[in-house]
């Protein structure tokens, strides 16, 4: 009869401790909708899950009839989580944050930037998404002025749009 009192107890200790664990679950373990429940929250969870590595690339404008541009370099950057950023030579040890522009992907993995030479001319910025979309933007060079967080949105207007018909997905 100790045998089985003994027993007893040490089953009521084990489902005790599993209904403990079932308890303190997270409450996204229990939810099975994968639906975000708005964009902002899916926004957060991306850059919670988005880990890459480092990307750079870079173009210069070796025109020198572009109206003030000769030999500025343009440079795309991302950061481990992500983040994708633009720096303008004129404008050393400024990174502007691509983020800002609409439409810019939120888990950028690789960076492409170009540039046309001619007076006015433009830089292309193409940022690939972690998911595989492909987005660019297109800037206006015209003004003469560097790019600064301030207006890079005006000179890039519509900001990021998808690149139709790529088969990278």
């Amino acid at each position: 009869m100790r045998k089985h009192a003994w027993a007893a107890r040490g089953t009521t200790a084990v489902a005790g401790a599993l209904l403990l664990g079932a308890l303190t679950a997270p409450a996204t373990l229990a939810d099975d909708d994968p639906t975000p429940k708005d964009t902002q929250a899916a926004a957060a969870d991306e850059s919670k899950r988005c880990s890459v590595a480092r990307d750079v690339s870079s173009t210069v404008v070796d025109y020198s009839g572009a109206g003030g541009l000769f030999e500025t370099v343009f440079r795309a950057a991302t950061d481990r989580q992500g983040h994708a950023f633009l720096n303008d030579s004129r404008n050393p040890g400024v990174w502007i944050n691509l983020g800002l522009l609409a439409g810019a992907p939120t888990c950028v993995t690789r960076t492409a930037v170009s540039v046309t030479e001619e007076d006015p001319g433009h830089l292309y910025i193409t940022l690939l998404a972690s998911n595989g979309a492909l987005r660019q933007a297109v800037c206006s060079t015209a003004s003469g002025t560097p790019f600064t967080p301030a207006n890079l949105p005006a000179a890039c207007g519509a900001g990021f749009a998808p690149l139709p018909n790529t088969p990278v997905r």
